[in-house]
């Protein structure tokens, strides 16, 4: 039966599980009608834990939407270099903006997230038209239903463009199932008034015995005001919008436009509103310290503390969870201390995030991996699983935020045992505190500049809130340091704006973020060109040590010891035999050489179909796409043949 989205009662029905243990219990009620389901607590807890389940799968938030479609800005890139970056039958030529309507993967995740949002949609139904629907248990599960239907919705806005809305049930006659698409700033008017409702629905974080599990009401004013936010920024249109600016930077058939003033104005104070709420509660914090932020996400323990994490969307070891097998430190091989390998080559960083990094920033080594883990020999020459450095390898540093050797001993005791694919089980945090911190100087900026307060503040000025993520970058000796740093950015709101996107790349990168801030902002293509010319720059002018030294951490030189590692050259006083080992790094790439792969071959290939790039005589040119700012993916021929004319590719796309 052909419908633009699946009404898939076998994925509603399957068993899926998550890490907390109530979204194991998903008996399915089939002996039970519609209305008996929705008149009794325990039954409405099962199909709001179905929804939950859905969320795990590759094709929702396991995977695609984990960190696939999060790729590529202009600190993150896939796997696909080279003649691998025009592939349109993977990820990697996709993702690269070289994108095809025949992509496979495309037709799955469309239908996979529909799947969900009509679960959502049924339950909403269901609940409203409930004799019972206002007592607190119903009213929590009511608004955790539209809050991840908004989110859903959300994510596939933000991947396709205009979208089919739809916001009830299906029909038995299908006399609803068919419909065309809804202009994208629409939807998210609808769906900001919708989460509006869901705020007064649901419980805080720790209340009513809701973790962050469950999307809670500081989630639901987060998204919010991410909304609204991404409401007022720029986007490509399918044609122009009466009343709306138009970039510099536009396609002439496809234009990047964003709102006028007064309402661009309307929508930041919106989420200053919503962005307050989160911080005045007093509910979510930032944990201190960022590299206990990451251990805790590794071990799969949730942060009854501080609660950074707003929402993680919960897996379950062995099971579900891409993040740490698919992306993540490499572990190259079975490895006798870790057992089983991973994948985890699908998303990289690069060499000028790597470098951008002030000094005494703890999230330089926590976002970029430098090394892999395989099996090989220790000192002594005994077999023993080792670390060791890439070497040049520019455009492909690990992203070292999910880390084995942070891992859970339950999941080590499994992989060890492993000779398949693994699940982690790690979960997919969908948004952190130093976002909420982050989006809020981006308001305070807009609204009052740097250092102005503004009706309805949360009592911070935009400097004092980027201060907080920056500073706790930094260890207690560091800590004048970054506060220098903040202390001397400038006092105008563009020279500010500058910095919070800075601060964006070094909080938030490898976390699927990045790529739609830099959207809105009209700013991607802009800034992939920049990482490139940054590339060549610090290749050119020595920033780039042909050669970096390190020593071990312990006696067997198993373990490297990443304090010691000369990324700047060797320190005064010091020599070569002052150190364990060394490896040829970035440096030894020579743009005088046609024959460099890293400067004629892989960097013009990066997202080449967004930012098209020739390299000659260590000059770089770029030239405009078919499509200026096609960072969407097309809807799937598949899905269109089967839309009954409904739906049809926009963008340059065919059908």
């Amino acid at each position: 039966m052909n419908k633009i989205f699946s009404i898939s009662v076998l994925a509603a029905g399957v068993l899926t599980f998550a890490s907390c243990s109530d979204f194991l219990d998903q008996k399915s009620p089939s002996e039970q009608d519609n209305e008996s389901v929705y008149n009794s607590e325990y039954y409405t807890g099962q199909q709001i834990n179905k929804i939950y389940g859905q969320l795990t799968l590759d094709r929702t938030y396991s995977q695609d939407w984990a960190f696939i479609f999060g790729m590529n800005s202009d600190t993150e890139l896939v796997d696909g270099l080279g003649s691998n970056a025009t592939n349109t039958s993977s990820e990697r030529g996709n993702m690269n903006y070289n994108a095809s309507p025949g992509w496979s993967k495309l037709s799955g995740t469309w239908t996979a997230m529909y799947d969900v949002i009509e679960q959502c949609n049924l339950a909403i139904d269901g609940i409203e038209n409930s004799g019972i629907k206002d007592n607190s248990t119903m009213q929590h599960y009511l608004g955790e239903a539209r809050t991840v239907r908004a989110m859903v919705y959300f994510d596939l806005l933000r991947v396709f463009g205009d979208i089919p809305l739809k916001l009830e049930p299906t029909k038995s006659d299908l006399s609803n199932a068919y419909i065309g698409k809804t202009d994208r700033d629409s939807i998210m008017d609808v769906l900001m008034d919708d989460l509006d409702k869901a705020i007064d629905e649901l419980p805080w974080a720790g209340q009513s015995s809701y973790t962050t599990e469950h999307a809670t009401k500081g989630y639901a004013h987060a998204l919010l005001a991410q909304m609204a936010l991404t409401r007022a920024g720029y986007a490509i249109r399918e044609s122009a919008k009466s009343g709306y600016e138009t970039a510099s930077y536009s396609d002439p058939t496809y234009p990047t436009q964003r709102p006028d003033a007064a309402t661009r104005k309307a929508l930041y104070e919106r989420a200053l509103k919503h962005l307050t709420a989160v911080i005045s509660s007093g509910v979510h914090q930032l944990n201190p310290s960022f590299k206990n932020e990451w251990y805790l996400i590794n071990q799969l323990t949730l942060d009854q503390t501080y609660r950074e994490n707003l929402f993680e969307i919960p897996m379950l070891r062995n099971v579900s969870g891409e993040l740490g097998y698919t992306v993540g430190v490499r572990l190259n091989g079975v490895t006798t201390d870790y057992g089983y390998s991973n994948s985890s080559g699908k998303m990289k960083v690069t060499a000028p995030l790597f470098y951008s990094y002030k000094s005494g920033d703890e999230r330089r080594d926590i976002t970029c991996s430098q090394i892999q883990i395989s099996e090989g020999t220790d000192v002594k020459g005994n077999q023993a699983t080792v670390e060791s450095m890439l070497g040049n390898a520019p455009f492909a540093l690990y992203v070292g935020k999910w880390d084995p050797r942070k891992e859970s001993e339950a999941w080590l005791s499994e992989n060890k045992k492993a000779s398949a694919k693994h699940m982690t089980g790690i979960n997919v945090v969908k948004i952190r505190y130093s976002q909420v911190l982050l989006w809020y100087a981006e308001v305070m900026n807009e609204l009052a500049g740097p250092d102005g307060s503004y009706s309805g503040d949360a009592g911070l000025t935009a400097r004092q809130a980027l201060a907080l993520v920056h500073e706790r970058a930094y260890s207690s000796d560091d800590k004048s340091t970054a506060a220098n740093y903040i202390a001397s950015l400038p006092t105008d709101k563009e020279g500010f704006f500058n910095a919070i996107v800075d601060e964006n790349a070094w909080e938030l990168t490898g976390e699927s973020a990045r790529k739609y801030d830099l959207i809105r902002w009209n700013l991607l293509a802009e800034k992939i060109k920049e990482m490139k010319q940054t590339y060549l720059q610090e290749l050119a002018d020595g920033t780039y040590q042909k050669t970096i030294y390190f020593n071990y951490a312990d006696a067997a030189h198993k373990t490297i010891d990443m304090s010691s590692v000369t990324w700047n050259g060797l320190p005064d006083n010091k020599t070569a035999a002052d150190y364990d080992a060394s490896v040829n790094s970035f440096g030894n790439s020579d743009a005088s050489k046609v024959s460099d792969t890293q400067v004629y071959t892989n960097l013009p290939s990066i997202s080449s179909g967004l930012v098209p790039t020739s390299v000659s005589g260590g000059e770089i040119t770029f030239s405009e796409p078919s499509v200026i700012n096609r960072y969407l993916m097309p809807i799937a021929s598949t899905t269109i043949s089967a839309s009954n004319g409904k739906l049809h590719n926009s963008y340059g796309y065919s059908d």
